[in-house]
């Protein structure tokens, strides 16, 4: 059975895209069948694996809301050997449309469902928001969910909000909703205030911070305008090591 994660956090910017590509390709290296499900209107995920998602014919959502097979609308990418259920900018509209569907919370889980038995990880790009899509990629995060938390200034008042969501999505959708980890992103060794938000986090959340720590990176910016992730892009630099290290750390976790 697929371990279903959802990675999410209301702040943009904070690497949240940049982890899910990145990881998603460091786990297929190591053996694993991964699915990006890429749950945000602005498609930055389908984009940064080199996928024009203005040319698309179908997308994400055909497949929540217009009832259409998932499977028909995977796209492999066959140098990487990592799949992708691309988003589109009619995402943008489908949240209104989603509220008039019964069940609209756990229309993603429905299609992720039909999709599971085919991969080890699915791991779900949820909008940098905390409406309906990523209401439904937190309903659908069986296993957990991965929060980049990006050092820098006011990181902890970002995760208390984003704790109360949680909050309430276990009370009153999904009880079983846990944190798989944080991963603190777009660290700067320079300076004392990534030093100090590496500090505070991992104070205010004992044992639910990945070891492996994300560096500001050039090579990690890049990477998605040539549609790699970092593993292709550019594998020996800080970055790279610091994505495969967090794989390794997922993966020994979840086969323990």
């Amino acid at each position: 059975m697929a371990r279903i994660y959802a990675l999410v956090n209301q702040k943009g910017g904070v690497g949240k895209t940049t982890t899910a590509i990145n990881l998603g390709a460091y786990l297929t290296q190591m053996g694993q069948r991964v699915l990006i499900a890429d749950v945000d209107p602005q498609a930055n995920a389908t984009a940064s694996l080199g996928v024009d998602h203005a040319r698309l014919e179908f997308s994400m959502y055909d497949a929540l809301i217009a009832d259409m097979p998932p499977g028909e609308i995977v796209m492999k990418n066959r140098k990487l050997d990592l799949s992708l259920l691309p988003s589109s900018a009619d995402l943008a509209g489908a949240q209104v449309e989603m509220t008039q569907l019964p069940g609209r919370e756990k229309l993603l889980e429905r299609v992720l469902s039909d999709l599971e038995d085919h991969y080890d990880y699915l791991l779900v790009d949820c909008p940098p928001s905390l409406g309906l899509l990523t209401l439904n990629g937190l309903v659908a995060a069986r296993d957990g969910v991965i929060i980049p938390v990006q050092c820098e200034y006011l990181a902890l008042e970002g995760l208390t909000q984003l704790m109360d969501t949680l909050n309430r999505v276990r009370t009153n959708l999904f009880a079983g909703l846990t944190i798989r980890g944080m991963v603190l992103t777009m660290f700067d060794a320079r300076t004392n205030l990534s030093r100090d938000v590496v500090e505070e986090v991992r104070s205010h959340f004992p044992g639910q911070v990945f070891r492996s720590i994300i560096p500001r990176s050039i090579r990690l910016a890049e990477a998605p305008s040539h549609g790699l992730p970092i593993s292709v892009y550019a594998p020996d630099s800080t970055g790279a090591l610091a994505y495969k290290g967090l794989a390794k750390e997922i993966l020994e976790g979840d086969t323990r």
